[in-house]
């Protein structure tokens, strides 16, 4: 992975480079920022800078044989961990070693994907990944050991947040304590979702947003046209994964515009219609259908799209970035029903639902629940 390959962050290669050619490398790193910012693609061009020991801030003048292993994702000094699930082929206790030809083709395919692309990968369903104690233990091992090649050794533990407490209490030993010549690399899109322990041992690396022109001129060196390019980089919203998915036709934005346009219509519906209260439980057994993972990234969409509405009710339209593609669905008609009198119940009842999911409980009831609320508040004077 060379630090060209990875858009923007211009600012974070210099210091990383910089950095490593001083010799100064702190052994436990915390890469945060949102999907599709480019902390995964950073790391891997981080452990391949120093592993290779290349020098002039990109990964060619250093080791070619080791920087051709990286091109393959097969160094032997480089490891990975993330969140796995249990699956028809490995039905218990799964560890990241169990999935990693999954992971390199994942991480070749799209080094900007995030954790439903990964979930929706694996075959997930309605489970939710997590990093367990027995991926604890083989970091442990691996960096207790030799590096194969004598310099230093690599571990990059992508979605960290996902550790559970076993996990992370094991790790701190080696967060205090490290073993020479080791890098650990943490990735999260959110610092505060790391447990503090395992924050405030770390040097924490924030990463912003893509910035609009660096996602359009990316997309145009994928052949898309310059005028669709912009287009799609103001909806993405400085996350290149989702510009991916909206230069798709049946990209997971399309899916998600559908369920919520078919979700407040029925909920528009069902005033004074009792008959109509039968489209929301269809709904809702519809969308408890899905995993949970994807149940989650629906609930944070329909956020935004609230919030794109009031926006546009109260004439921010510089602000607006979501165009609905829906058949006969006008955003600028739905806007005036989304006010400063029922958006924050709204978010609460919105937030609440996606507590409750994150926590194992009955989907079909809650999204149930949430519905009915819904009928009452977007007809609130």
């Amino acid at each position: 992975m060379h630090f060209r390959d990875v858009l923007g962050q211009d600012h974070i290669k210099s210091h990383l480079t910089t950095s490593a050619d001083a010799g100064r490398i702190a052994h436990a790193q915390l890469f945060c920022g949102p999907e599709g910012s480019g902390t995964l693609p950073m790391a891997v061009a981080y452990a391949q800078y120093v592993l290779c020991r290349n020098v002039g801030g990109e990964n060619d003048g250093g080791n070619a044989a080791c920087n051709l292993k990286f091109d393959g994702l097969s160094h032997p000094d480089l490891h990975f961990v993330y969140p796995t699930v249990t699956t028809e082929d490995v039905k218990s206790k799964p560890k990241s070693v169990d999935f990693l030809s999954d992971w390199r083709q994942f991480l070749s395919d799209n080094p900007y994907g995030g954790l439903l692309d990964w979930y929706r990968l694996l075959g997930s369903g309605n489970k939710q990944g997590e990093i367990r104690v027995d991926d604890a233990q083989e970091i442990m091992r691996i960096l207790s050991l030799k590096s194969y090649e004598g310099g230093y050794k690599a571990m990059i533990i992508w979605m960290a947040d996902k550790m559970n407490i076993a996990t992370a209490n094991k790790l701190l030993k080696l967060l205090e304590e490290p073993q020479d010549r080791t890098l650990l690399i943490l990735i999260a899109e959110n610092e505060e979702d790391v447990m503090q322990t395992i924050r405030s041992r770390c040097q924490v690396l924030t990463f912003g947003a893509l910035p609009e022109a660096v996602i359009a001129s990316a997309l145009q060196s994928k052949g898309i046209e310059a005028s669709k390019a912009r287009t799609v980089a103001h909806r993405a919203q400085g996350n290149f994964n989702k510009a991916l998915e909206l230069c798709g036709e049946d990209g997971e934005e399309a899916r998600f515009e559908k369920w919520f346009v078919d979700w407040v219509r029925s909920a528009f519906r069902a005033k004074g219609n009792a008959a109509a209260i039968q489209d929301l439980i269809r709904w809702s057994e519809e969308i408890a259908g899905l995993g949970r993972e994807t149940q989650k990234k629906f609930l944070l969409f329909c956020t935004d799209m609230f919030r794109q509405a009031l926006l546009l009710n109260y004439r921010a339209e510089p602000l607006v970035f979501m165009e609905p593609q829906v058949d006969s669905f006008k955003f600028e008609k739905f806007a005036p029903f989304v006010h400063g009198n029922n958006i924050q119940d709204i978010f609460n009842e919105l937030s609440d639902a996606l507590y409750h999911i994150e926590r194992n409980g009955n989907a079909k009831i809650i999204l149930t629940d949430l519905s009915i609320k819904l009928t009452r508040l977007i007809h609130k004077k």
